[in-house]
């Protein structure tokens, strides 16, 4: 399994991922407007021989602690095609991807999501409570990729995010 970048030619492979994995077509019409708004700040898919078996975005997001305004971004979503679940791919994928995103500098990830999931990825939802979010609660997680990550802050999400049902 390769771990890439997606390309403009995996658009509807990913949104075969996207609607095979989740109830509805929220998270594939998600991906299709951060793209459209140029909102995606990295997105990779696990490629095994030409056929996309998994996709991981991760949204562009501020963070203002009052003194000053950061980059950071948002796990949103993961997937992984049904009969590949339980494989490591999603894992897989998030992992590349937190590298990745370090070496560009950016501070700190965000992800909502299943808690015994996710902080097996490294998220941790304490370090998410002194941030104000929308989406803070039990599922709202954060993961410091260096020590210039703000410590508390507004956390700003792409308006893509307010068409989810």
């Amino acid at each position: 399994m390769n771990i890439r970048p997606e390309r403009t030619e995996d658009a509807a492979a990913i949104r075969e991922i996207l609607v095979a994995a989740f109830p509805s077509d929220a998270e594939a019409d998600l991906v299709e407007r951060l793209r459209r708004d140029h909102e995606l700040a990295l997105a990779l898919v696990a490629d095994d021989g030409g056929r996309l078996h998994g996709y991981a975005a991760f949204a562009k997001l501020v963070v203002d602690d009052g003194e000053r305004v950061y980059r950071a971004v948002g796990l949103a979503p993961v997937a992984v095609t049904p009969l590949r679940q339980r494989l490591g791919i999603g894992g897989a994928l998030i992992r590349e991807a937190h590298g990745l995103l370090a070496a560009r500098g950016i501070p700190l990830v965000f992800v909502l999501g299943d808690p015994n999931y996710y902080t097996r990825q490294g998220y941790d939802p304490d370090l998410a409570l002194p941030f104000d979010c929308v989406y803070a609660g039990p599922y709202f997680m954060a993961l410091r990729l260096n020590d210039s990550a703000p410590k508390s802050g507004k956390v700003r999400y792409p308006a893509a995010f307010d068409q989810l049902g």
